[in-house]
């Protein structure tokens, strides 16, 4: 290898990652407890139903055999969502055009000459300066920008070496990612799928700065592209009785919660909500109201505690906190495996906040990039200050803000992104650090079993994920370095979010004031109460 390849961070192997002790600790007290809880089951309802002794044992026994026996029942049925979550997606491919449009926004992020700190000098008076305006042009090899590039596609690559990865490899990641699917023979494709399928490969060989090579023999086993909608579902089993006492403990916490801030829970249109108005609130006078997006998860238990501080603290202003039961382990609940789409959620969210009177989304977007730009360019920002939300969203709830910023940018009055992961997922990090990496210490191991192998979560993941939609980009974020409009929370120590790839993409495009950046911050640790990073984000929520 030459001592130029040497230098290529795109052939750097993935550092090795050994198993922890929090590894092991996890495994053996929580994640096989509960695994191991379904197998038993079935042994205990086999060996009593075989001895016989259940018409001669105790009440005790008796009462053990019947909960076995619902684990049993139970585990049928979710074997049979299970397969039925591991069919086709039913996600369609969306317009060709968008995509091409998007990946052809993904190719020029980065390609502009923005310094880490600062913006595009030129196009400073601008309000969306940067990436968008420059050119796909053929870079050299070891053009610093050609590397960065090579080096986070890798991820979808599983991390092996560029060397290692050949046209094939990367056509099919390319197909999958416009047409959500497997690709077929290339002499099967249509003109208008291979017309298309060339010219992005074509674009992206030259922002790599290399042509990737036409292999003769068998493209390489080692390396497997990531088709995060067509690949297998990663399912791991959970008894009966973990479900049910979830759903015991949310809708307690709903009750106590609701009691407690005088607040309702209810539904519109298919959305579900708990939502509380103070009755001197006035809405031509008052601070506009709050809308909390959570992320995956167990729903209200893991995020009752953010809820009942804001209820508690922000008694000036209404609350909604929008619930998901799809991303919240919500198995008895009807909608539980399938989710509302983006344009069923933003639409019907709109319509919510418009009813409530908290908004006006009179100029609408169509959902393409150019009516993003004309909804914005005709937006009157007065107007949208006196009739708009403060949207806050963590984790995976940043998709659904996203969502409403492309299609309904109106309706937010101000945006706050808690340890986002709609930021640079075009790179691949969340995607391969959350479902493909393998687990290596207790934190990982948690996220995987407890959420990422979870039914509804892997269903909504892995068969309903739109990469182009959940996908936001700068130029798409109304006052986007206005830090009194927009506050982005990172983490430094994420494991999930590339915190350090986000951070750079957006404080390269102007964004300084309006970022809390705390570089020893966990996957979630900003949202709790009391922490440098928490205090900051209320403090900015109170400020308007």
């Amino acid at each position: 290898m030459s001592h130029d390849m040497k230098k290529d961070i795109a052939e750097e192997p993935l550092a090795h990652r050994p198993y922890t002790t929090s590894f092991y600790a996890v495994l053996l007290l929580l994640v096989a407890p509960l695994w191991a809880a379904v197998p038993l089951a079935w042994l205990f309802v086999i060996y009593t139903l075989r001895t016989g002794k259940l018409y001669t044992v105790s009440w005790t026994y008796t009462a053990l055999f019947v909960l076995a026996l619902c684990e049993v029942f139970f585990s049928v049925y979710h074997y049979h969502l299970a397969r039925r979550v591991a069919g086709p997606t039913p996600v369609g491919s969306g317009s060709l055009r968008e995509l091409q449009i998007q990946f052809t926004r993904i190719l020029k992020a980065g390609l502009a000459s923005l310094p880490d700190d600062g913006f595009d000098e030129e196009t400073t008076d601008a309000p969306r300066p940067g990436s968008p305006a420059e050119h796909i042009f053929q870079l050299d090899p070891h053009d610093p920008r050609a590397v960065d590039f090579r080096s986070t596609l890798r991820n979808w690559f599983g991390g092996a070496p560029w060397s290692a990865i050949d046209v094939h490899h990367v056509r099919q990641w390319l197909y999958w990612s416009m047409f959500n699917a497997n690709m077929p023979p290339l002499d099967t494709l249509s003109p208008a799928h291979r017309g298309a399928l060339d010219e992005t490969l074509d674009l992206l060989q030259k922002r790599a700065g290399v042509v990737l090579p036409e292999r003769v023999a068998d493209p390489s086993p080692a390396v497997k592209p990531i088709l995060l909608t067509v690949d297998k579902v990663n399912i791991c089993w959970r008894p009966f009785m973990f479900y049910a006492a979830l759903w015991v403990v949310n809708r307690t916490l709903r009750y106590h919660l609701t009691r407690k801030h005088n607040a309702t829970y209810t539904s519109h249109d298919g959305l579900e909500y708990i939502i509380r108005i103070p009755s001197a609130w006035n809405p031509e006078t008052g601070p506009r109201p709050l809308v909390f997006l959570h992320g995956l998860g167990l729903g209200l238990l893991q995020y009752s505690m953010q809820l009942n501080y804001l209820l508690g603290h922000f008694t000036d202003r209404p609350l909604l906190f929008l619930i998901q039961p799809s991303i919240s382990q919500d198995i008895f609940h009807p909608r539980f495996l399938t989710p509302l789409s983006r344009r069923e959620t933003s639409s019907r969210l709109a319509r919510l906040l418009e009813s409530l009177g908290w908004a006006d989304s009179d100029v609408e977007c169509k959902g393409t990039a150019e009516a993003s730009e004309i909804s914005r360019a005709l937006m009157d920002d007065e107007r949208q200050r006196r009739a708009g939300v403060t949207m806050m969203s963590h984790s995976n709830g940043s998709y659904t803000h996203a969502w409403i910023l492309k299609d309904h940018p109106s309706i937010v009055t101000r945006s706050c992104f808690v340890d986002p992961v709609t930021f640079c997922s075009w790179e691949g990090d969340v995607c391969y650090n959350f479902l493909y990496r393998q687990p290596k210490n207790g934190l990982e191991l948690l996220m995987y079993y407890f959420v990422g192998s979870e039914l509804g979560v892997a269903n909504l993941l892995q068969r309903h994920f739109d990469w182009s939609s959940n996908s936001l980009f700068y130029e798409e974020i109304p006052h986007a370095r206005d830090p009194a409009r927009t506050l982005y929370v990172l983490g430094g120590k994420d494991s999930i979010v590339n915190a350090a790839r986000v951070k750079k993409y957006l404080t390269s495009h102007g964004i300084r004031k309006g970022l809390i950046f705390d570089p020893a911050g966990m996957h979630g640790q900003a949202m709790i109460i009391g922490g440098p990073s928490h205090t900051k984000m209320m403090q900015w929520i109170r400020a308007r």
